[in-house]
């Protein structure tokens, strides 16, 4: 939402996130709340890095909680991709006197050319990231979070240590699949470590970089079987983003095979998204055993009742909130 400041939720976010509860979303996640202020994409992003964060997210979970819903946080950390502008504001890198920052990455390569040239992190720049994403998940837990997703995809940080592209490092943390793996490994026990085993851990994936050399969707089925041990529960699984000339093939349900894909073949969970628009659309999905999950963004974005449409058109009865209930559709 790229509308907060120095992190801080604050009524657009009660209102967005709020909203879609009352609409019948059964789960809402936040938007990329950075564990750190150098892992922010944009100045006005959400974040998680501090404990006076937790109490305007509070009053966000306990409204979404109120209205019978479970609610999640992602946390993310940009890397490479982070101190760039808020799209509506410009493009590219935000330079230091307008409020950006020193970025950080597995290697010294920026993302495009008009992006900022990070800085390859040092060791004991990898224990904070670890530690960084480990006090954020106990934060989220003392902010009501019901729900945690790892954020590693779209070219972020974990995300650029996957993937071959981004990562050029010679240390343990780079060169082979299990090097290439071990700093999502490290947050993955490091959120484990706080959070709790009834609570549910996601992990979401760009399943394939979409480019030649770099992570593919066996590398993704290889991961998510090994994630499935560590006490991930569920693989959000989504594509591209770690480089600006990827030719993705953009369509309606373009990514749900990697869903399908990673939950027969790693014996996972998963979640799918992507141009997912219509009830039917979501219902098929499920029905036919392609995911566990749907999880949709742009089209709650344009509809924030949308569970509550689909749930008629598809005549299931759900409860509409009781100040909502005269406008509920008649069956025929």
């Amino acid at each position: 939402m790229y509308s907060s400041q120095d992190g801080f939720a604050n009524d657009w976010h009660l209102v967005h996130l709020g909203s879609r509860a009352v609409g019948g979303a059964g789960l809402v996640i936040t938007e990329a709340a950075a564990v750190s202020p150098e892992g922010r994409i944009t100045p006005d992003d959400l974040g998680i890095w501090q404990d006076e964060h937790i109490e305007g997210l509070r009053r966000i979970t306990s409204f979404i909680r109120e209205q019978g819903a479970v609610v999640g946080i992602q946390l993310a950390h940009a890397g490479r991709k982070a101190s760039t502008y808020t799209s509506w504001k410009g493009a590219g890198r935000v330079p230091e006197a307008e409020g950006g920052w020193q970025t950080v990455a597995p290697s010294a390569g920026p993302f495009a050319a008009n992006y900022p040239i990070p800085v390859a992190l040092d060791a004991a720049g990898l224990n904070k990231v670890v530690a960084d994403f480990r006090a954020a998940a106990g934060r989220a837990l003392a902010a009501g979070f019901q729900l945690i997703e790892l954020h590693a995809a779209h070219g972020y940080l974990l995300h650029e240590f996957l993937s071959p592209l981004s990562n050029q490092r010679t240390d343990a943390y780079g060169g082979s699949f299990e090097n290439r793996i071990r700093l999502l490994l490290e947050v993955v026990a490091a959120t484990r470590a706080v959070w709790p085993a009834e609570l549910p851990l996601l992990v979401r994936l760009s399943a394939t970089d979409w480019t030649a050399g770099g992570w593919t969707a066996d590398d993704s089925v290889a991961l998510a079987a090994i994630l499935k041990t560590k006490g991930v529960d569920l693989i959000d699984c989504s594509s591209g983003g770690n480089v600006p000339t990827a030719a993705i093939p953009v369509g309606p349900l373009y990514q749900v095979p990697f869903a399908e894909r990673l939950k027969r073949e790693a014996g996972v969970l998963t979640g799918a998204v992507g141009l997912i628009t219509t009830a039917a659309e979501a219902e098929a999905i499920l029905s036919n055993g392609q995911a566990d999950l749907v999880l949709l963004a742009r089209e709650l974005l344009r509809d924030p009742y949308f569970p509550l449409h689909a749930a008629h058109e598809l005549g299931e009865e759900v409860v509409w909130p009781d100040q909502y209930v005269r406008a509920r559709p008649r069956r025929p």
